[in-house]
């Protein structure tokens, strides 16, 4: 039975039926020969009385292949807009629609779910109002709205997350609640009026798990055995869509013992875990990681989680945590795993109370990986990208757009780790406050992350244009 990522269409197969006919009957177009057409059916319905009235409809023989009614509604959202007159929708160029429409926020809610957006931005300017989609990380404009109506959309917004609609001159954040996954509302104002970021959270877990992060054997084994200390502190450093929250979050279902207490202060709290008890951050009223984390002292636990350290206080606070028989998990804002020893220094922690704390330090980041159905293999001309990591590639693959992957080029995302135990040698050099690091790390050069992604440029999993960035970061 084909699951609902399978029922991909093109532009052809589309315009086979209109929309009303879509919803109407509960099929969605899977070919058509000529002569004969077949189609995905709602599994619950009577084929019999619906074979007949298509066939006269269409004047063409009828196939159906029954799937589950879910798979039907969720292809039904991304590809057919109730109300639609038979044109083609293609969902990766610009369309412009009314917000008024009673399901327009619905629909569009569930149409970024069903192609695995993580957020919808709302945003308006002089003279219109645009909505975009992030996938696999990056931002693509899906429609436009007449200006004279986005008010009217953002104040749904609102309502639905139970906020003041008649507040537009103050940041406010609110959260929608659906069934099986969440929404957190971010709203800002802005010169033209207000921008509204939608983040959709996902409540299953189960991705959440060590085996499922895209580790390397030897990187796996090497973090897990630093999650096996009884105190001491794991930093995971990275920018922001890195991937460190869910590695933090599959830390902590690796530790989650009945023996274990855990506790976390997030801002915000993304995922709920059973048996781990979960603390959101609040500044307004004065918890902050650093108070948060002088309370957690007094509450005997195993394991403390602290969604950042940013700043000095919070991380002498986290230091002193470890070295009091806790193990503590954070993250912090570096470019690379030997850099977060620095930024520890530069926010004031002396460099012998790291050595004696710090278990293993990673860097992670979040590649795109080119859609397999449309990359192409293309020479590399001289003197494109002037780094020394392509010297040797001569071909590379690059991206180019197709319906599979909505016309970005990429489908899917990969995630790359820099992993540095803070084994006898490296205790030895940060206690000297040593500036070579790089050179106490067997093939450093090879386990970086530029490494990695030079590796994955020649593999054909992602482009250069992808991970240059990573490339030339020091």
């Amino acid at each position: 039975m084909k699951a609902v990522k399978d029922i991909i269409l093109s532009t052809e197969e589309q315009q086979i039926i209109n929309a009303d006919l879509a919803h109407n009957y509960q099929i969605v177009p899977k070919k058509d020969t000529g002569n004969n057409v077949s189609f995905y059916i709602n599994e619950e319905l009577s084929k019999e009385a619906v074979k007949e009235e298509l066939e006269l409809i269409l004047g063409k023989r009828v196939e159906f292949h029954p799937v589950p009614l879910e798979t039907i509604n969720k292809a039904l959202i991304l590809y057919y807009r109730k109300g639609d007159t038979g044109r083609s929708q293609n969902k990766t160029n610009t369309e412009t629609f009314r917000s008024g429409s009673k399901d327009f926020l619905e629909e569009l809610i569930f149409e970024a779910k069903a192609i695995g957006s993580s957020d919808i931005h709302f945003e308006v300017f002089k003279d219109e109002a645009r909505i975009r989609y992030r996938i696999d990380g990056k931002l693509t404009e899906k429609y436009k709205i007449e200006k004279e109506n986005y008010l009217e959309l953002v104040n749904k917004i609102k309502i639905k997350s139970n906020l003041d609609i008649t507040e537009k001159r103050l940041p406010q954040d609110g959260r929608i609640n659906y069934d099986d996954f969440d929404i957190r509302v971010s709203i800002l104002p802005t010169l033209h009026g207000e921008k509204i970021v939608m983040r959709i959270l996902g409540r299953d877990t189960a991705h959440l798990s060590m085996d499922k992060l895209g580790m390397e054997p030897k990187e796996k084994e090497q973090y897990l055995e630093a999650l096996k200390a009884s105190k001491g502190i794991i930093l995971i450093s990275g920018p922001t869509g890195s991937g460190k929250t869910t590695t933090l979050y599959a830390s902590l279902k690796e530790l989650n013992k009945i023996s274990s207490n855990i506790v976390t202060v997030e801002d915000p709290i993304e995922y709920t875990l059973k048996g781990i008890n979960q603390v959101q951050l609040r500044e307004d009223i004065g918890l902050t990681f650093t108070s948060a984390l002088k309370t957690f002292l007094r509450q005997d636990p195993d394991i403390i989680m602290l969604g950042e350290i940013r700043d000095g206080a919070t991380a002498e606070m986290a230091i002193r945590a470890s070295l009091t028989g806790h193990l503590v998990l954070s993250t912090i804002h570096t470019n690379s795993a030997l850099g977060t020893i620095s930024r520890l220094i530069d926010m004031g922690v002396p460099p012998f109370l790291i050595a004696e704390t710090l278990k293993i330090s990673v860097a992670q980041r979040l590649v795109r990986k080119l859609c397999n159905s449309c990359k192409e293999l293309a020479v590399l001309e001289t003197g494109t990208y002037k780094n020394e990591a392509f010297s040797d590639i001569k071909e590379h693959w690059v991206s180019k757009g197709c319906e599979d992957c909505h016309f970005t080029g990429y489908k899917g995302r990969t995630a790359i780790y820099e992993m540095v135990p803070i084994d006898n040698v490296l205790t030895q050099e940060i206690k000297k406050n040593s500036t070579n690091l790089e050179e106490s790390i067997t093939d450093y050069s090879e386990s970086s992350l530029s490494g990695k992604a030079v590796r994955l440029v020649q593999k054909g999993i992602t482009s250069i244009e992808e991970v240059y960035s990573i490339i030339i970061e020091k």
